[in-house]
């Protein structure tokens, strides 16, 4: 495999049935992308699929498809254009990232069927916390009601390239929402966003995602084969 930076490659990883989890703390968002390719360019196919726990400071990101028009005003915070899926979202402290370096090939997952798996699995999470929260066929990501509305408290989008996923998935959990107001959250004006604590269930990005990682890798599994 390619050299990966120091830290993927010295990060403290988690075995979990089948799936590693790699525990990266914070990383800068571009450096963390490129070792993202680096790593699915090198895949061979007994490469373990793996799950990176990371937060990033303040950074939007715009997807593929994404339109800058979406950005609807310059704060100081970064613009990175990005190889995923979808529109724009915002990274910053607070949010728990996981990204799902998973050979859909040996999975036998389909993406759409991935996309369902990620979201159940955050439904399943935030259920064990005591918060009621859905999928959308229609909008990739996890939402829930709250003050009588819909509001969105999870994103996800993929990159696919040779039959391997990466990118993944963010939950809002403890962290300063002002910044999504400055976007069309993944690019729907006037969506809502909401975090875990606006629920009062005090948890940090990191033992949130270390809640997480287990119950997705659960879930990505499903459909296993041997490589």
């Amino acid at each position: 495999m390619a050299t990966l930076p120091a830290f993927v490659a010295q990060a403290r990883r988690l075995e979990l049935g089948g799936v590693e989890a790699l525990l990266l703390g914070r990383t800068d968002y571009e450096p963390c992308w490129r070792a993202m390719q680096v790593f699915t360019d090198a895949r061979a196919a007994d490469t373990p699929d793996e799950l990176w726990l990371t937060e990033h400071p303040p950074v939007y990101t715009l997807g593929l498809a994404g339109r800058r028009e979406h950005v609807l005003r310059a704060n100081g915070i970064p613009v990175v254009k990005v190889d995923r899926g979808g529109q724009v979202t915002y990274h910053g402290p607070g949010q728990a990232v996981i990204y799902t370096l998973i050979d859909l090939k040996r999975a036998r997952l389909g993406v759409r069927d991935m996309v369902r798996r990620i979201e159940a699995a955050v439904v399943a999470w935030l259920a064990a916390l005591g918060i009621e929260a859905y999928g959308k066929p229609s909008a990739p990501g996890v939402y829930v009601r709250r003050n009588g509305g819909e509001a969105k408290i999870a994103a996800l989008g993929l990159r696919i390239r040779n039959g391997a996923s990466y990118h993944g998935l963010a939950v809002n959990v403890a962290m300063d929402l002002g910044p999504f107001r400055d976007i069309d959250p993944c690019g729907y004006p006037g969506l809502a966003v909401t975090q875990v604590a606006d629920f009062g269930i005090a948890l940090d990005a990191a033992a949130a995602a270390a809640q997480l990682a287990p119950i997705l890798a659960h879930h990505l599994a499903g459909r296993r084969s041997a490589p």
